[in-house]
């Protein structure tokens, strides 16, 4: 049974001419509303609106309603005309096999056509598939109605009449296909003839419907959406090297492979069993990209296609896929239902093939929206406790928070994490975690040196990173005094140079955190290398512990060290010429 699930887009615009760009997602309508009149009441935007998107999870598809909108900037366009689906003027029989007409009727029988394993193109110029429809009374009737109801809204018109007048004129177009079919105006070709008759129509002012009808006719006797690509494939391996013939060949089947791809139904067959959707959504993306998933190989269907999109032959087939991975990013649904970290990794693989599809197929707008949309969902506080592990340890969860945010994409997604890590951070648990643990010092530092490497690097803005280093920073040297490490560890080393040598290792190692810690281990290991005979004492050492016996190497060997340990280069040299 289908599942509605539903979330509230705000848009903002600046300027009377403005693109609307997604600023924020909520799962609150009073959320979203608040939000909206805030970007106006902080002169952030000069128009807003709030968008109600409905999930629908059967199909894959989304309704979309506006609930609100304000702004000095207002474009004058009627409520329905902005919010209903309504029909195209459709006034001739011709104008049903429009590519917009096409995709409202998909929309309308999407459930009747998956049954029947039938794309659009199929039914509009196939006679059988007309006479089934229409003694499917109940189906035909209920989407001409939903047609008329939606017009309505939106031009004023009595909904009888509009029913009236799409009864007349589908009437009409049935009526045509059932001429055309009696007179045999749809050539019949076999394989290896189609790239002919592409010839010997591509003058004709209906070579489209007739090569179209053509190839309704080939695929009547498929029984799966995967005989019909295998079927395709053989087409398209009849098409002519350039000219009208090629394009008129290609522009069919591609409008045809593109509504196979439309329906989740066929896609499902297509691509075979997925454990979830996030492995779906890798095996799609990995398509779209022109590539044939591990392990998929033998599937007929999916070669077919990788194999011509990897020559751009099928560029509308190419962007209904696309627009299918969008639609499923943009949902609510899990990818990983059962594992939070593969749910991770699901998201940043899907994410990495689709960087390489071509901005013609998917902007780089639209996959940042998807992908901020999706990164919403692993911020929200259940979403959280869910992702951490209950029974493990405070720096675990910590490292568990940081994993989210390499995945994250967004500012405002990365704050919202950055406020549950800043909450980890100070919580009780993570002090007594480092000040009262019973493992040595050396390996608490050393986990904190880490933690504090991966907020370096992270995405989180300037000052957060600097805070949350500095609090780690912190705790590290509270350790540090309590235990007394560097004393502990130095007092048995009265040479200078092996306590030199010990600190400096220390640096280089990264198990010391960068700021207090790290700079009293600099202070050491300086005033260490400041005390008399120090230089003498490391080239004596140098002698009897390797091959070194040039002084300008063992110098430079010491340089090189100071230098990774953080210490300036001038700094060094002063103390080598002391």
């Amino acid at each position: 049974m289908a599942q509605k699930e539903i979330h509230y887009e705000i848009f903002r615009r600046h300027g009377a001419k403005g693109a609307w760009v997604l600023d924020d997602v909520s799962t609150l309508r009073d959320k979203a509303l608040a939000l909206a009149e805030e970007l106006m009441a902080s002169e952030r935007a000069t128009g807003v609106k709030v968008v109600k998107e409905t999930y629908d999870s059967q199909t894959g598809d989304f309704l979309s309603l506006k609930i609100f909108e304000d702004g000095h900037t207002r474009m004058k366009v009627a409520q329905a005309a902005e919010d209903i689906p309504h029909a195209l003027p459709c006034f001739k029989p011709d104008d049903l096999y429009s590519y917009h007409a096409r995709a409202t009727l998909h929309r309308l029988l999407r459930d009747y056509l998956a049954r029947q394993k039938l794309t659009v193109i199929e039914l509009i110029h196939r006679a059988d598939c007309l006479e089934a429809l229409e003694a499917n009374g109940n189906v035909y009737q209920h989407a001409v109605q939903k047609v008329a109801v939606a017009q309505a809204a939106s031009t004023g018109t009595p909904v009888q009449q509009i029913i009236k007048s799409l009864n007349d004129l589908a009437t009409r177009a049935i009526h045509r296909v059932y001429r055309d079919a009696r007179r045999n105006y749809f050539p019949t070709a076999k394989d290896g003839a189609f790239g002919a008759l592409a010839e010997s129509l591509a003058s004709e002012t209906d070579a489209l419907y007739r090569f179209e009808g053509a190839l309704a006719r080939h695929l009547a006797d498929c029984r799966s959406w995967n005989d019909k690509l295998v079927a395709l494939r053989g087409v398209m391996h009849d098409a002519p090297q350039k000219g009208l013939a090629r394009t008129l060949l290609f522009d069919a089947v591609d409008a045809l492979v593109a509504e196979v791809l439309t329906g989740s139904a066929a896609l499902h067959e297509i691509i075979g069993h997925s454990d979830n959707l996030g492995q779906a959504l890798s095996v799609l993306s990995q398509v779209a990209v022109g590539l044939v998933p591990a392990g998929l190989e033998s599937r007929e269907g999916l070669a077919a296609l990788v194999e011509r999109f990897s020559t751009d032959d099928l560029p509308n087939a190419r962007t209904a896929i696309v627009n299918r991975i969008v639609a499923e990013l943009r949902s609510n649904r899990r990818l990983c239902p059962d594992s939070p970290l593969d749910e991770l990794t699901a998201l940043r693989r899907i994410a990495n093939s689709l960087a390489l599809v071509d901005p013609r197929y998917l902007s780089r707008e639209n996959l940042l929206a998807a992908f901020t949309i999706r990164s919403r969902r692993l911020v929200t506080p259940d979403a959280i406790n869910e992702y951490l592990s209950h029974h493990a340890a405070a720096d675990a969860k910590a490292e568990q928070l940081l994993q989210v945010e390499e995945n994250l994409i967004g500012g405002e997604n990365k704050r919202l994490l950055a406020a549950a890590l800043q909450q980890l951070l100070a919580s009780p648990l993570f002090q007594t975690r480092f000040l009262s643990g019973s493992e040595p010092p050396l390996k608490r530092l050393k986990r904190l040196a880490e933690l504090q490497a991966r907020v370096r690097r992270s995405g989180f803005q300037e000052a957060q990173r600097r805070d949350f280093a500095d609090c780690l920073d912190r705790l590290a040297d509270e350790i540090e005094r309590r235990s007394k490490f560097f004393k502990t560890l130095l007092d048995g080393m009265p040479n200078p140079v092996e306590r030199a040598l010990t600190v400096l290792k220390l640096c280089m190692s990264g198990v010391l955190t960068e700021g207090r810690v790290a700079a009293r281990a600099r202070e050491l290991a300086v005033a260490a290398m400041g005390q008399p005979g120090f230089l003498a004492a490391y080239l004596a050492r140098s002698e009897r512990g390797s091959e070194l016996t040039d002084v300008e190497a063992a110098v430079m060997e010491i340089m090189q060290m100071l230098q990774k340990a953080g210490i300036p280069h001038e700094a060094g040299r002063k103390l080598i010429a002391a």
